[in-house]
């Protein structure tokens, strides 16, 4: 689901707004400061599964939400997600508009996870 976060935190201004003004979008972030399923999003801000996947597809495109996969014995792979922006800055330029989205600081152990979900997803 979506691109990993670019390492400068830039992100396209329109899909990071779009993901913004969504009332979905903004329950799911609120709700995901720990990483939870698809089905505890869906229960904990009352949105059915199937539009809970649509919604973390947009805020995932706007690199606010990050996956986390793993692999249980009996029920496969399973996949979570957690909010990846501790604030965003909007900066009006005489070029146009950007966002900076501002990410909380990574672990080794997160890092090195991150790099092994990737390579996961190229297998």
């Amino acid at each position: 689901m979506g691109p990993a976060p670019p390492d400068d935190g830039d992100t396209p201004v329109q899909v990071v707004l779009d993901a913004l003004d969504d009332p979905d979008c903004r329950a799911i972030l609120r709700e995901a400061s720990q990483p939870m399923t698809a089905k505890e999003l869906s229960d904990a801000c009352d949105i059915a599964e199937s539009t809970v996947y649509r919604k973390l597809d947009l805020v995932s495109r706007a690199t606010l939400v990050r996956e986390f996969h793993d692999v249980h014995p009996e029920r496969g792979r399973i996949t979570r997600y957690q909010r990846d922006a501790d604030g965003l800055d909007i900066t009006i330029t005489d070029d146009g508009v950007d966002v900076t989205v501002d990410r909380p600081a990574r672990t080794v152990d997160e890092r090195l996870a991150d790099m092994w979900s990737e390579m996961g997803d190229e297998l």
